[in-house]
């Protein structure tokens, strides 16, 4: 028997005989990111990107400018592009986005790590956008009867287009259950000392497998409109403390590691500088040799397997540069489990007593040298 039959057949033990089984007693951790298309087809591209730019969160006006413009041109023109990007880095073992296998791993290294804590802790993982959406993993940790959810946003910095709108799906599932969990969710943790030791580790660790030593080395960060700053988003100020702090624990100066903003979309001013025209300057400084993090991605995807090692490299080299080295994100990696973990374990108040603190330091050593990686 189950720890939540268990706990369930406990529990209703005084009641009659006719009364319907219910699973009670679990606690569901739900790992969150942004989301994929299903495939890199023109339709299953168009299907994603109207659900996403169709949230308010994300494009904050509903103008009937903005549908034509919408439904008129993005929807019929983008997709085709967009499906030729993710098939450069699509996950052919597994014909899905690399978002997709780096998340799923995270979801399932985390359950092994929480394992001694008993089988009432459900760990499962879930898209804003796409598939597999919150609603369906919410439904079926109800299902296994998880009386406590803990949402955990793979968002280190907080955005209203980011984390916001990933609350507010999971608000919204819970509207239409008669039986709500208790929720809590994971705050940002853009300076959390175990975030910023785990990015600032691991660029170490890929910089000195480099063959040649950076000149300059760009934290790019994902842009939002400038607009969403002056109207009191915290995202742009969690970005530089982040750049800040790594910069600080890295003993580098701010020639040496520069914060930059990437993925513009539109005519809007955006948070500046950009990564694509940072990345041309450089190049034309005469400056040969850069590095680039992305320390606001949990795991490598689009953004920054097409369009950082692909598109910015080619801005520079184009530009005369000649070594350009994307480094890879935390993804589920030793440094990156250690982060979602402490992150969850501290926000639940899932207690890991001597033992348990053991066994969960053998499964980070076994897990080591095991990641995903770059899934292309």
């Amino acid at each position: 028997m189950s720890d939540i039959s268990a706990r369930s057949a406990a529990a209703t033990s005084h009641r009659p005989s006719d009364h319907p089984a219910v699973a009670a007693g679990g606690i569901g951790v739900l790992l969150a990111n942004l989301g994929t298309p299903d495939a890199t087809d023109a339709a299953s591209v168009r299907r994603y990107l109207s659900e996403f730019l169709a949230d308010k969160r994300v494009i904050e006006q509903d103008s009937l400018l903005w549908k034509l413009v919408l439904n008129g041109y993005i929807l019929r023109f983008r997709p085709r592009r967009k499906g030729r990007d993710y098939e450069k880095i699509w996950n052919r073992e597994k014909d899905e986005s690399p978002l997709k296998t780096i998340t799923r791993s995270q979801a399932e290294k985390l359950s092994s790590i929480l394992e001694p804590l008993g089988r009432h802790v459900v760990v499962d993982w879930a898209m804003r956008y796409g598939n597999p959406s919150i609603a369906s993993r919410l439904d079926a940790m109800a299902a296994k009867g998880c009386e406590r959810i803990l949402l955990v946003p793979l968002y280190p910095q907080y955005c209203a287009a980011t984390t916001a709108t990933a609350c507010d799906e999971v608000f919204r599932v819970l509207m239409k259950m008669r039986r709500q969990p208790a929720l809590r969710v994971v705050p940002p943790y853009f300076d959390d000392p175990v975030y910023i030791e785990a990015v600032a580790s691991t660029l170490e660790s890929e910089l000195a497998r480099l063959p040649f030593r950076p000149d300059v080395i760009l934290a790019s960060f994902h842009g939002i409109p400038k607009d969403s700053l002056i109207k009191g988003d915290p995202y742009y100020c969690h970005c530089a403390k982040t750049a800040r702090l790594l910069r600080d624990r890295l003993k580098f100066d701010e020639r040496k590691f520069r914060m930059t903003f990437q993925s513009r979309f539109g005519r809007a001013e955006w948070l500046q500088p950009y990564t694509d025209k940072t990345v041309a300057a450089l190049a034309g400084e005469g400056i040969k040799n850069i590095a680039v993090i992305t320390p606001g991605f949990s795991a490598d995807c689009l953004e920054t397997l097409e369009e950082i090692a692909v598109e910015n490299a080619h801005i520079f080299k184009h530009h005369g540069g000649e070594n350009f080295a994307a480094i890879p994100c935390l993804n589920d990696s030793e440094p990156g489990m250690q982060v979602i973990r402490t992150r969850a374990t501290r926000a639940q108040g899932l207690g890991l007593g001597p033992a348990t603190r053991v066994f969960v330091s053998q499964q980070r050593g076994a897990l080591q040298g095991h990641s995903t990686g770059r899934p292309l």
